[in-house]
């Protein structure tokens, strides 16, 4: 077993009382108005208000640990972690319990050392960082050490050349400590603009350590590009450099080989494009980053990449769903045969799993079938790919119960009897069985998750039993 992880009081504390509005923003969740709440848009019966939260349908709420347990599905000491910023060192606005709004702490660089010794021979030692890289980046002052703690600091500017932001790392050897400095703006993390006036590439990393080792990887005409550290995982800074530097044209995303890189890849990708930024790529390390990259070049053992689960489950379950398509191509779809199936196998996530992939496979074919008498180029593989690569894990965080009552109010309109006349309406319905079959693709995929952790509690308590 791990070794539990203990928080103070205050800590705790600090954690519940984490603003759920800001949180759940910066995890990319969608919140809509709804009064004097803002209600979560994945899971409409949840509003959220300061660092309360409530769930209309099953009449229960709390404070933020609480919520964030339920939502990413973390223990009490994971959900705490997050909510103090984590590894990322990132502070979320606290609630404020008086009415008066809350004022944003004027920012102030730390004083500098009057060497950087420490903060080069951890980064070029430790973190196999080109000592050329670095020297550039100190020239520009967007690093430095700093006087009292000896961290290197990844300094932020504004357009105006005014410092807004900056990130402090620990160089104490085995120190995880890392964290923004109070006043932060987020919008002007650590970045490099190039001085080239010609359209060129912003990449895109989650720390200063991966942008630095990314460039120290591939160091021929580096200063002909753009680039910038997120601190995390927010769109935001990327929003703002588009907004200030035109020639930057193409944006690559170089976030982390993990779960979480994954998603915040995935979303910042779409925001990206509903902005109308047309051109978006994506890069990916080998390893966990690309600092374990550089490590591994230089004789480290890096930390391996981390495959997202759901994107796993996503590929067995679509082979399953064009399985059942090939053996099953004349059945028809009964919505109230499915709403009762659906009813039936509630609790049983087994079943549950086979009922949507079947459900799934008969959407797709009647997409496909639509598609066909319209005369749409999307034959049946069209759809059936369509689905795979339409799964994005970060839109699939919701609870299973709220996914199925979703699925189950769809299907009577989906496969009543009433004639579809025009050629739009009748693009409409497919691309709505289109839908469908994307959210019983989520809901099977929650559900194998289910029966995966399932049968990792009955390993565990069967272990714990044995010893």
């Amino acid at each position: 077993m791990s070794g539990y992880i203990y928080f103070t009081d205050e800590q705790k504390e600090r954690a519940n009382s984490v603003d759920l509005v800001d949180f759940l923003q910066r995890q990319g969740e969608k919140l809509l108005p709804s009064g004097r709440d803002r209600r979560l848009d994945r899971d409409h019966s949840i509003t959220v208000r300061g660092n309360r939260w409530y769930d209309h349908a099953s009449d229960e709420g709390s404070y933020a640990i609480d919520l964030v347990k339920r939502l990413y599905n973390l223990s009490f000491p994971e959900a705490v972690s997050l909510l103090l910023g984590g590894e990322q060192g990132v502070e979320y606005r606290q609630h404020s319990k008086s009415s008066e709004p809350e004022q944003r702490k004027t920012f102030v660089l730390p004083p500098a050392h009057t060497d950087m010794r420490r903060v080069f021979a951890y980064l070029i030692k430790q973190r196999c960082i080109s000592r050329e890289v670095l020297s550039e980046f100190a020239r520009e002052k967007l690093l430095f050490e700093d006087a009292e703690y000896h961290n290197a600091v990844f300094a932020g500017f504004d357009e105006n050349g005014v410092a807004r932001h900056a990130h402090k790392k620990s160089t104490a050897t085995g120190s995880g400590f890392r964290i923004n400095v109070e006043g932060s703006h987020p919008a002007y993390s650590f970045h490099y603009i190039s001085k080239n006036p010609h359209p060129h590439m912003l990449f895109v990393f989650e720390a200063p350590i991966d942008l630095l080792s990314y460039i120290s990887l591939r160091p021929q005409n580096w200063k002909n590009a753009s680039y910038v550290a997120l601190n995390g995982v927010s769109e935001q800074p990327v929003l703002k450099l588009l907004e200030l530097y035109p020639q930057l044209d193409h944006v690559v995303l170089c976030l982390d080989h993990d779960a979480a890189g994954i998603e915040a890849a995935e979303r910042i990708y779409d925001i990206l494009t509903e902005h109308g930024q047309p051109a978006v790529g994506q890069a990916q390390s080998k390893y966990k980053d690309w600092n374990e990259d550089l490590k591994a070049k230089n004789g480290f053992t890096p930390l391996p990449a981390e495959e997202h689960p759901q994107l796993l489950l996503r590929d067995e379950l679509c082979n399953e769903i064009g399985q059942y398509a090939r053996e099953h191509s004349s059945t028809d779809c009964a919505a109230d045969v499915f709403r009762k199936k659906l009813q039936g196998c509630r609790g049983n996530p087994q079943q549950l799993k086979e009922v949507l992939v079947e459900l799934a496979s008969l959407s797709v074919q009647a997409a496909a079938k639509e598609y066909k008498h319209i005369g749409h180029c999307r034959d049946l593989s069209a759809v059936q790919s369509r689905l795979r690569y339409g799964f994005k894990p970060y839109q699939n965080r919701g609870r299973l119960e709220n996914k199925l009552s979703d699925i189950g109010n769809s299907l009577m309109p989906l496969f009543s009897c009433s004639k579809k006349e025009t050629q739009s309406e009748k693009q409409s319905h497919a691309e709505s069985l289109e839908q469908l079959a994307a959210e019983c693709l989520k809901g099977a995929v929650l559900a194998e998750l289910s029966i995966q952790q399932t049968t990792e509690k009955k390993q565990e308590q069967g272990g714990l039993c044995l010893s």
